[in-house]
């Protein structure tokens, strides 16, 4: 293991902002990650972790402590066989440190079903439990079985079940107290051999509408055309991607938002957070998982909010802008501080509670706190 010191963060991040660390250095296996851990214990130093940067946003300060960012890799499905555990299921195991959309690459060369809506998706396969990655109308939990963690109290490897991740809607233990010992070393999908497409999402459906039933390619490739139409490259752009949540409100809520705004669009959700759309002039939309813990609960898509209801799509404040294509995404359009990505953040989520009353939160996660 490396030590190096006084090294700057924002080259780590797809922001590319954040100040200098005091110690850094690169776990690429479990022994190097337990050795990191050792020097901090030693010297007293706090420690971060980090993934692939590309859901974080970093203090201009920087971080007086140790970064230790996770590279335990050994290639994708390399040393890592898939194992067929029933007729058509198939379970691979593959290290934190792995890209994640060239793993999901494999899988679909592989003809392995589960993972391709999700293509496209930039960060690391070890960062994917922890945000409860999701899009174009699949979740990373669906296809989680195992995660494997170094516990930092015991310093022993312990596996976690799909259950024991409190997976939400972008959210899971690793997000919470209880689970911020935990480092991930390993995740183990189950993935299937003879899938179906989910074409759930508006957008794959209305790629699809006339063609014939897609294949694994099909979706990755129509997965990756839309999202090159909604998103920046990260080659040419300082950006972490959707910087918000989509808000889940109260049936109440939505109805009453809806008659201000007949366009608004909204998805009832069920408690393994699948979408159906919302009607309230009907019961038409009102299928299973309306309810939830009693209450009736839909999410809106916030991009919808920010441009039709807010009028900024596209808003910008110094450095810092709303992606064009898409205002859930916030840019560094050359020279942002962390501050001014927080400053504009900040001044978004006070429009979006003064137009709507929706209590807006952050997708990005930052550390220490921006």
């Amino acid at each position: 293991m490396e030590l190096l010191q006084h090294i700057s963060l924002a080259e780590f991040t797809s922001f590319k902002i954040g100040g200098k660390a005091d110690y850094f250095c690169r776990a690429q296996s479990v022994d190097e990650l337990k050795e990191a851990l050792a020097f901090a214990k030693e010297q007293s130093l706090p420690f971060f972790i980090l993934g692939g940067g590309t859901n974080m946003l970093l203090s201009d300060d920087g971080f007086r402590g140790l970064v230790i960012k996770i590279e335990i890799k050994n290639s994708p499905l390399e040393g890592s066989t898939p194992t067929q555990v029933g007729g058509r299921d198939v379970l691979i195991a593959v290290d934190a440190g792995e890209n994640w959309d060239e793993f999901v690459a494999e899988t679909v060369a592989r003809g392995l079903w589960g993972l391709e809506n999700l293509s496209g998706i930039p960060g690391t396969v070890g960062g994917a439990p922890v945000q409860n990655i999701g899009a174009y109308g699949s979740e990373v939990k669906d296809v989680v079985l195992l995660v494997e963690v170094l516990d930092v109290k015991t310093g022993k490897i312990k596996k976690l079940s799909d259950t024991e991740c409190c997976f939400g809607y972008r959210d899971s233990i690793f997000k919470k107290p209880e689970g911020k010992n935990f480092i991930i070393t390993r995740v183990a999908f189950l993935l299937r051999k003879d899938g179906k497409p989910n074409l759930s999402y508006k957008d794959l459906a209305v790629y699809f509408a006339g063609k014939p039933v897609p294949s694994l390619a099909d979706i990755r490739r129509a997965v990756l055309e839309i999202r090159s139409r909604k998103f920046p490259d990260l080659k040419t752009h300082g950006t972490a991607g959707s910087f918000f949540k989509n808000p889940i409100i109260s049936k109440e809520k939505f109805d009453e938002l809806k008659k201000c705004y007949p366009g608004l669009p909204g998805f009832t959700i069920d408690e393994r957070h699948q979408m159906f759309e919302a009607n309230p002039a009907s019961s038409a939309g009102r299928r299973r998982g309306d309810n939830i813990g009693g209450r009736s609960l839909v999410k809106v898509p916030l991009a919808w909010i920010l441009d039709n209801i807010c009028g900024l799509k596209g808003f910008q404040r110094g450095s810092v802008s709303l992606w064009k294509d898409q205002p859930l995404v916030l840019v560094n359009d050359g020279g942002a501080s962390a501050s001014d990505i927080s400053a504009l953040a900040d001044k978004v989520t006070r429009i979006v509670k003064e137009k709507t009353g929706i209590q807006i939160e952050k997708e990005v996660q930052t550390a220490p706190d921006v």
